[in-house]
């Protein structure tokens, strides 16, 4: 068939497919190829003209700006017209409308040479596959918008139960889970890999436990997906992800009740860095872990109850938040805190450094931090131990607690340490003294603060706990250890009174120390 050059001739494909410019064309709909930007630039280079496409406000979405007719514009985009075709000597423009979910947008052609049948063939089925790309573009978006809303659900209800506030995180809850919350208690788990798989890690959590757990990419640890579960069945599903990922750590907890998942979540990372040293790289929160469950529960009630007193005068909420607060602070940074609870890392210092005028002592000790740690871990542990309220402040010592089971427990772990000709154990008692200062602890050893290090890191398999990397803030890894690495009871020769001026952390006077190590030992109001 004869025609004019550029004329209506229609190019075939081999084997009478279709035209050319048709299969480049859907060649644009592949999922390597979906960009609107590249599909003008084509369309472009087929009609040999200047393509824009715009949107109802004027902005341009893809390709070089036109002069267009502002009219024509909103008669197309209103939907009063679907094209508009306009010509001059110099010119030739077609403008055609393209629909989407959020709106619609102008196609507009220009080009020197009158549209033949091919050109406008071109045009029409472009506009169309641009139509498609907007259209699916807009629902990634939007799926993106669900899942990320979705996440930031699951994270508020995490945040709510993580202060105790069960009621409200029901509430939040059963819009989209309903029944997830109805059990009133739960096991918390935590999943630690590579903060660049962290996300499919998560959707593998989701989908290996039906959705039937909460599970929340933490907010703290790049790396950590927690998951928190009524069903007895999630610990098994979630440990079957070890075999298909070689390089994560599965830390479970103990079943505790909703209004303790704050407590979980602490036993869950302390059973993950003791997964870090198991062959099978998963761990849960169990007797050997908590030696606080070989003390007489008792006297160890008794001896919580005299330590946390001077917070027994503030409301029930106040105190609730100020303990959940100080429970994180002691376990983690007060910037990872701060973001587990979903407040300013200023709050949480500020909640901690009320709780430290109360009880007239000083975190920046670590032996003060793992007695005040023991004590709120007994007072959400054993809530329910019935003890004698002593008139007086007599009552059991905490070098009395220590004794016993509890000090044979304590002997067999340390006692690991022997084999090594190094000392890593006096290594040990040093370092914690310079309050986890490598360089201090190195002064007072007179060697290298390297060698310390080395020393510390070495003690760490041997004694299934990660001790450089949670100095000086998470106190859950080192208690045991600070309490008989030291001395026979470590507490009692480290306080600063309560009405003495507070002193900056790093800058507390010894001897204040050692009163507070006293009274906390003993139990004594301070």
């Amino acid at each position: 068939m004869a025609g004019r050059e550029g004329g209506n001739r229609r190019q075939e494909t081999p084997g009478g497919a279709g035209p050319a410019w048709a299969e480049e064309l859907l060649e644009h709909l592949r999922p390597a190829g979906r960009d609107v930007r590249r599909v003008v630039s084509w369309l472009s280079g087929a009609v040999h003209g200047s393509v824009a496409l715009q949107d109802a406000a004027g902005n341009l979405v893809a390709g070089t700006r036109i002069l267009l007719d502002e009219g024509l514009v909103t008669d197309i985009t209103g939907g009063r017209i679907a094209s508009a075709a306009w010509e001059s000597h110099e010119r030739h423009l077609r403008l055609v409308r393209v629909d989407h979910p959020s709106g619609a947008c102008v196609l507009a052609v220009s080009r020197e040479t009158p549209f033949d049948r091919r050109a406008s063939d071109v045009v029409t089925h472009t506009a169309q596959v641009i139509e498609l790309l907007l259209t699916a573009r807009e629902s990634t978006v939007a799926g993106h918008r669900l899942r990320r809303a979705t996440s930031d659900l699951r994270l508020a209800i995490l945040q709510l139960l993580m202060v105790e506030d069960t009621v409200a995180a029901r509430r939040v809850a059963a819009g989209l889970w309903p029944g997830l919350l109805d059990a009133d208690t739960a096991c918390v788990y935590v999943v630690e890999s590579d903060p660049a798989v962290r996300d499919r890690i998560a959707e593998e959590c989701l989908h290996r436990t039906r959705e039937d757990a909460l599970v929340v990419r933490c907010p703290a640890m790049d790396g950590h997906v927690i998951v928190v579960s009524p069903r007895d069945t999630t610990g098994e599903a979630l440990r079957s992800l070890i075999g298909r990922h070689p390089d994560i750590y599965l830390g479970g907890s103990v079943r505790q009740s909703l209004a303790r998942t704050a407590t979980a979540y602490g036993q869950a990372v302390s059973a993950l860095a003791v997964a870090h040293f198991r062959p099978d790289k998963t761990a849960v929160y169990a007797e050997r872990t908590h030696p606080e469950r070989l003390m007489d529960p008792q006297a160890l009630r008794a001896w919580t109850a005299r330590v946390l007193r001077p917070l027994d005068t503030l409301p029930h909420h106040t105190r609730a938040e100020l303990l959940a607060t100080t429970r994180l602070g002691l376990e983690f940074t007060a910037v990872s805190a701060a973001k587990v609870l979903g407040v300013s890392r200023n709050t949480v210092r500020a909640r901690m450094e009320r709780v430290e005028a109360l009880l007239g002592v000083d975190f920046a000790d670590l032996t003060v931090r793992a007695v005040v740690h023991l004590a709120l871990n007994t007072q959400i542990g054993l809530p329910d131990i019935p003890f004698a309220h002593a008139a007086t402040d007599a009552g059991p010592r905490l070098a009395d607690l220590l004794s016993g089971p509890a000090r044979a427990w304590a002997q067999d772990l340390l006692g690991r340490l022997d084999a090594d000709a190094r000392n890593p154990r006096r290594t040990l008692r040093a370092w914690i003294a310079a309050g986890g200062n490598a360089e201090r602890a190195a002064q007072a050893l007179g060697v290298h603060a390297q060698t310390v290090r080395e020393h510390v890191r070495s003690a760490e398999p041997v004694l299934e706990r990660q001790l450089l990397a949670a100095a000086p803030t998470c106190t859950r890894s080192y208690w045991p250890t600070s309490a008989w690495a030291t001395s026979t009871c470590p507490f009692s020769s480290i306080t600063r009174d309560r009405a003495a001026p507070r002193q900056p952390v790093g800058q507390v006077p010894a001897g204040r120390n050692r009163a507070i190590r006293t009274r906390l030992c003993t139990g004594e109001p301070c």
